[in-house]
């Protein structure tokens, strides 16, 4: 039925819309047969050439990099919206795609650009009466402007070079959705707030193993995410993207992951396993899925030709959007549902346990992994190999595919969160978007406080952090909190991010993230309590 509403409505369309595509509108990729990519200022005029010749598009910005870059935003829609309000009332479902979070991996800021020309002028023009989409082609871009011909050397293409991973604080934004520590990951995050995308696509390109699909995905990983989320990605959603990419597009496709020990293939005698990347919600598809939202990670084959790369992201984007007509409107009444059942649970009598810890978990049968063969190619700009997928070799192996997570340790949601003011921590959950509350006077509660016994550190830094962790344990007793205390319920939408963030167990949390440090010592409480049955308390909400 998806397929057969989709070709109705271009059906319908007038033979003439195909042919108003302006033929001088190019990206600068396609302007240079693909041996470039796009500059921010190439970015930039492409997206102004767009808003003159169509009124559909709005063009703003979400927010500025580190060295005071405008991120662009194209807010696509028939009839056209600029605003939250005006997409809200609208009332079609959104949908958010943004590109370039590693800014040496640019075939999603290319593809995006290719999809916005015919969303706006050719075949996929139908719909934004369905849809409205929102398109952030270049989120990092200071990184992409730090173009150089020895930036991801193995990939084929651009020839011309690429921009690197971090950005200008050399931080990775796909590592920074739960301390929020550059300014990208806050703006992207209060995009998420403010628009409240259904969906959510995040547009990547591999590393490592030589498997023979042209295009990985995955989708939320995380157990502490709704069930429902990750059933109806897994049993509905990406299984009817990834038919529809196969058969009109003709490009192959399975869930992201490498194989283990991250070897590149396979070799004889050697135990395979196929293995899916981090349950944490330091990565953004982990992260929207504890927002209760849909999200795709989509992550094109670094060995395929740059433009091929270009291609099969641009194709995935389409069925995706394909997907969304279909069934975004059941995908918006579901993630209402969610949030609902999220608030009444939390706020019952037993709102039941969540994961502090974690273990990856295999698929209940083996899955045909296709494993691919490359050859080296020179590139004639630097002299380096570059590595180049065979795309008709292909080996298919029946292996273990290590594809989801599973809690191995859970503890009691608690009704609330108290702690002392402290302005970094809530100025943090406030640009989570989470309903914070401060006591308006003296108040007892039975409360629960967490004994320091263990806290470790990492060896190394990551991010700039010695990530901790801390082990104790709880006891119980009637508590006096002063005026001021801080107060976060976890029965609000985003309560499954509170207790990510604020559990002093949680193996990704604010604690994870060194933001309590000068309160943990060993044999001293932490500096989170909490609250597990919760009735009225004279209190008032929090604002930045």
């Amino acid at each position: 039925m998806r397929r057969l509403f989709v070709l109705f409505m271009l059906a319908i369309v007038p033979a003439v819309v195909f042919s108003q595509v302006p033929a001088d509108l190019k990206s600068k990729a396609e302007a240079t047969n693909y041996e470039e990519t796009s500059t921010y200022v190439d970015v930039q005029a492409f997206i102004g050439e767009l808003q003159k010749r169509s009124r559909l598009v709005s063009v703003s910005d979400f927010g500025t990099s580190f060295e005071g870059r405008k991120l662009p935003l194209m807010v696509l829609s028939d009839p056209p919206v600029a605003t939250v309000a005006q997409a809200k009332a609208a009332g079609k479902p959104i949908i958010f795609i943004f590109a370039n979070i590693h800014a040496g991996e640019v075939e999603g800021k290319e593809a995006v650009q290719a999809v916005a020309r015919r969303l706006l002028f050719g075949d996929l023009k139908p719909m934004l009466s369905k849809l409205t989409i929102l398109l952030a082609p270049i989120y990092n871009a200071d990184g992409n402007e730090k173009f150089s011909l020895n930036n991801r050397t193995a990939q084929y293409g651009p020839v011309a070079g690429v921009g690197v991973r971090e950005n200008s604080q050399n931080l990775d934004l796909n590592r920074d959705y739960i301390k929020l520590e550059s300014p990208e990951a806050k703006a992207l995050v209060a995009l998420y707030t403010a628009w409240d995308p259904v969906l959510s696509v995040d547009l990547h390109t591999t590393n490592g193993s030589y498997h023979a699909y042209h295009l990985t995905y995955s989708q939320p990983l995380n157990p502490n995410t709704d069930q429902r989320i990750l059933d109806y990605q897994r049993d509905k959603m990406m299984p009817t993207i990834a038919a529809a990419l196969l058969k009109d597009h003709k490009f192959r496709s399975y869930y992201y992951g490498n194989f283990k020990g991250f070897s590149n293939k396979p070799k004889e005698g050697e135990k395979a396993v196929w293995e899916a990347f981090t349950h944490q919600p330091r990565i953004g598809q982990n992260y929207a899925g504890l927002r209760n939202r849909f999200t795709i990670l989509s992550e094109a084959y670094s060995y395929l030709p740059f433009k091929r790369r270009v291609e099969v992201t641009e194709s995935f984007v389409e069925e995706i959007l394909n997907f969304s007509v279909a069934n975004g409107a059941a995908m918006k009444q579901m993630v209402r549902t969610i949030d609902e059942d999220t608030v009444k649970k939390l706020k019952s009598s037993d709102p039941g346990e969540m994961g502090v810890a974690f273990q990856p978990k295999a698929l209940p049968k083996q899955v045909e992994i296709l494993v691919g063969d490359v050859e080296k190619i020179k590139n004639p700009r630097n002299g380096k190999d570059m590595t180049a997928m065979l795309e008709d070799k292909i080996t298919p192996m029946l292996i273990d595919d290590i594809g989801m997570f599973a809690a191995t340790r859970s503890v009691k949601v608690p009704k609330a969160y108290v702690f002392a003011y402290d302005k970094a921590i809530v100025d943090k959950l406030l640009q989570h978007g989470i309903k914070v509350e401060e006591l308006t006077s003296g108040t007892s509660l039975d409360a629960e406080t967490f004994t320091v016994e263990t806290m470790t550190k990492a060896a190394r830094p990551f991010q700039g952090h010695l990530e901790a962790k801390v082990t104790g344990k709880y006891s119980s007793a009637k508590t006096a909190f002063p005026s001021g205390t801080v107060l976060v319920r976890t029965a609000q939408p985003l309560g499954r991010l509170v207790f990510y963030l604020l559990e002093p167990e949680s193996e990704d949390g604010l604690t994870t993230w060194n933001f309590f440090d000068t309160n943990l010592t060993i044999g001293k409480a932490h500096p989170v309590k909490k609250v597990i049955q919760l009735g009225n308390v004279p209190s008032r909400v929090r604002s930045m």
